[in-house]
């Protein structure tokens, strides 16, 4: 029989094969085959079925010794809460610190600002690893966008224009446009280690633009353009969009220049039973100098 090691077993695997083991033994096995089937050593067995007969069941059970989860690491309890508060919020930028976005060699900096505590890259990992910290791409959000006009958008609005397409049989979409690029699309494909493999695709690749509309029910529209995109086009897309639509359609667009010209002004006029444009809040002035909070 191979030599068991008991101290490789997870603590649960091993009080269950103690638990077992005592059971048996009590039961008439001989010592060499509870051994055998429970898996353990003749000294463990001996030693459970000792710790039985002194404590009962509980006494079987055992604990693996090392110091309690928290002791033995280099920042307090405190210190810790500290750091995970300052870095759930801000982004470091906001803390007057280089960094775009909290990476662990941000995190750690900032503890040697903090605490003058030197921790290494890795052990900085452990730390928000036990703090339930991940690494994320982040979601993208305008710099000129106005909090306080989307609540009030979306509070009141939305609801106003849900209940005025019900009454007149409307659908609302959502509209926005978008540049194409005809590119390879970046995918994983395996290969030999240290052999990467090569994606060929063009240098140059001429310009396209997409638009599209989607309603909440799933309902999309699109059309790609070749070129850019201006009012001629625009006003292509809204008489395709609502060339077969059964109903009104209600399109909410952003502010672009394009969407409020004064061709597309004069497209809509005498169409407002068949399509009607709303604008989402407008963003705020950008700054022309100076850095933006």
């Amino acid at each position: 029989m191979d030599k068991i090691d008991s101290r490789t077993l997870p603590v649960e695997a091993l009080n269950e094969r103690r638990r077992r083991a005592v059971k048996v033994r009590l039961e008439g096995m001989p010592l060499q085959d509870v051994a055998v089937q429970c898996e353990l050593s003749r000294t463990t067995v001996i030693a459970a079925v000792k710790a039985f007969h002194a404590g009962g069941w509980k006494a079987v059970m055992v604990e693996r010794p090392g110091r309690p989860v928290g002791t033995g690491r280099t920042l307090t309890t405190q210190q810790e809460r500290e750091v995970q508060h300052l870095i759930r919020d801000p982004t470091p930028d906001q803390l007057n610190m280089v960094y775009a976005l909290w990476t662990r060699q941000a995190v750690a900096e900032l503890i040697r600002d903090r605490f003058g505590i030197d921790l290494p890259v890795r052990t900085m990992g452990l730390y928000l690893s036990r703090w339930g910290f991940t690494p994320q791409r982040p979601i993208k959000r305008a710099l000129e966008q106005r909090p306080e006009l989307i609540d009030a958008w979306l509070k009141e609005t939305y609801p106003a224009l849900e209940a005025k397409a019900k009454a007149e049989r409307a659908v609302i979409f959502f509209g926005d446009e978008a540049a194409v690029k005809e590119d390879s699309v970046w995918i994983r494909g395996y290969a030999p280690k240290g052999q990467t493999p090569v994606l060929s695709k063009p240098t140059r690749w001429d310009k396209l633009s997409m638009i599209s509309a989607l309603s909440a029910k799933g309902e999309v529209a699109f059309q790609i353009i070749d070129g850019g995109f201006n009012a001629e086009r625009f006003i292509g897309f809204l008489e395709a969009l609502i060339s077969d639509a059964p109903r009104k359609i209600i399109l909410i667009v952003d502010n672009l220049k394009v969407h409020k010209a004064a061709l597309v002004k004069d497209w809509l006029r005498g169409r407002n039973d068949r399509i009607e444009l709303v604008f989402l809040p407008p963003y705020q002035a950008a700054e022309k100098s100076g850095k933006r909070r």
